[in-house]
């Protein structure tokens, strides 16, 4: 092999050398910081050491400890071997510091419990090469290490490990041909929720210029919520939720009381709400330090409105999480009247969503009032609060049906990450299929030049929103412009206040 197949970069702490594939250069496992072990368990992220020589960056970094994917301890092989998860990975036309490139940065989601970067369904190649850009992918903290609530450690490590990866972004960016100053962060579910945070924070201000927001949760814990759950998961393992207890505990094997709470956080509705009716029990903190206020309140105040957004979400959110519930033909009456009190806007959401939707089913209906506490009205809302604050934002919805089994899924959660990314293992193979159809290709398609057309111009190729005509992007076989077409919901959540979720003590 020639020289030429193994691009070098030269970053901050030493210089990094990737391999060509598919026409681009890409560099894997570069840390942004140090490993969050022994004296620094539980802080806030410091700089990467610096090392000598080259650094071969061939392989992804190790994957942040955590679950397998919702209500099980992580079989033993996929534990990770090594310490250093805080690594970012670059995919770029060309590790040259003169092209200035525009440059995407994305957030993987999770429920902030699970979730790593060397998940195939995050391979960029695609997009970099389709939108000639540069697409950086890092790995944060999830589960006890990045969100719980710990006394004697910041909160939100996992959002000041995304700080830190931008911070490097900054810093370093420029030697593998990307423009620091055309940054655009880009998330799903827990890593569009991140990046509303981040719009918030005040150490990210100036990191990005432009923000994706695809499913924006609308779950972001109050302070004395954060430490009642701290302690319901330090108890799991009979310890207190402090450093000095936690830190002895070895990284691999703190997920497990994750799991354990999880299994069980029905028995905590009395105190933590609807929380408690989640499969997760980690959320953004509003500790009023690292996160000031909740993103809606920031952005209607202008915190973000120099920053362009796109915010959108998926139809039937809601209907991925009946199918991994196997809920499927099994929801009664009670059970949608149960959703309703719980997750509705107003004490008479029950006889208010049935009005709105008089044909509509009790599974149906369990699944539109939990879509929209969840996902669809805090997503609609983040935009509406950013046009408020004086800032601009682009609106969609995805309403393309997943084709598995005969589209009962519909437009469901996750169905938009192998859309963008234009790659199919993993939950795209669930939910599209290993091979892709030609109507499935050609809306990734559309969704890769729209997100890269945002990228690189501020111009996702359809109008930003206003609060009066409410247009917004409609993904489909036939895509459109049309006014919001969950008007319904709409008009039952809008005197709605996305507050920090409380400690009920009554």
């Amino acid at each position: 092999m020639t020289r030429s197949e193994f691009p070098e970069a030269a970053t901050a702490a030493g210089a990094v050398r990737g391999r060509r594939e598919g026409g681009l250069a890409v560099f894997r496992g570069i840390p942004y910081a140090r490993p969050p072990v022994g004296e620094a368990r539980f802080a806030a992220p410091r700089p990467a050491d610096r090392w000598e020589g080259v650094r071969e960056a061939f392989a992804f970094g190790p994957p942040p400890p955590q679950e397998a994917a919702f209500g099980a301890a992580a079989p033993a092989g996929a534990l990770p071997v090594a310490d250093d998860w805080l690594t970012v990975n670059v995919w770029t036309p060309d590790a040259d510091p003169a092209a200035r490139r525009s440059v995407m940065v994305w957030i993987y989601g999770g429920a902030y419990k699970i979730g790593s970067a060397d998940d195939p369904a995050y391979d960029a190649g695609r997009l970099a090469r389709d939108g000639d850009l540069v697409v950086v992918t890092l790995n944060y903290r999830v589960g006890v290490e990045g969100f719980a609530s710990i006394e004697g450690a910041p909160a939100n490590r996992g959002l000041l490990d995304q700080v830190a990866a931008l911070e490097w972004v900054r810093e370093n960016i420029t030697a593998f041909g990307g423009d620091p100053g055309r940054v655009t962060v880009f998330g799903e579910s827990a890593g569009a929720g991140s990046i509303a945070a981040l719009l918030t924070m005040p150490p990210a201000r100036g990191l990005f210029r432009r923000a994706i927001t695809q499913s924006v949760p609308g779950t972001y814990f109050s302070d004395a919520l954060a430490a009642d759950i701290g302690e319901a998961l330090a108890g799991e393992l009979g310890l207190r939720p402090t450093v000095a207890d936690l830190a002895g505990v070895d990284p691999r094997k703190l997920p497990e009381a994750s799991v354990a709470l999880s299994a069980r956080m029905r028995e905590y509705t009395h105190r933590w709400g609807a929380v408690a009716l989640t499969p997760t029990p980690f959320s953004p903190v509003v500790d009023g330090d690292v996160l000031p206020t909740t993103p809606w309140e920031a952005l209607a105040a202008g915190a973000a409105r120099d920053v362009e957004l796109i915010a959108g979400h998926n139809r039937d959110e809601y209907r991925l999480f009946l199918m991994m519930g196997g809920l499927f033909g099994r929801v009664d009456d009670a059970m949608a009247s149960q959703a309703l009190a719980v997750f509705g806007p107003a004490p008479d959401a029950g006889p208010v969503y049935r009005s709105a939707f008089p044909d509509a089913s009790a599974e149906r209906l369990f699944e539109l009032v939990q879509s929209d506490w969840l996902f669809r009205m805090p997503t609609l809302r983040l935009a509406e609060a950013q046009v408020a604050g004086g800032g601009r934002a682009h609106v969609y919805e995805l309403a393309w049906s997943a084709p598995v089994d005969g589209g009962a899924l519909g437009a469901c959660h996750g169905l938009d990450v192998p859309l963008t990314f234009g790659v199919y293992g993993g939950l795209g193979a669930l939910l599209i299929g290993p091979e892709p159809s030609p109507e499935a290709e050609a809306l990734s398609a559309r969704f890769r030049s729209a997100w890269t057309a945002f990228a690189t111009t501020g111009d996702p190729g359809w109008a930003a929103y206003d609060t009066e005509r409410r247009r917004v992007q409609v993904l489909d076989t036939e895509p459109a412009v049309v006014a919001y077409p969950e008007e319904a919901s709409r008009r039952l959540w809008e005197r709605h206040t996305f507050a920090a979720l409380p400690l009920m003590t009554a």
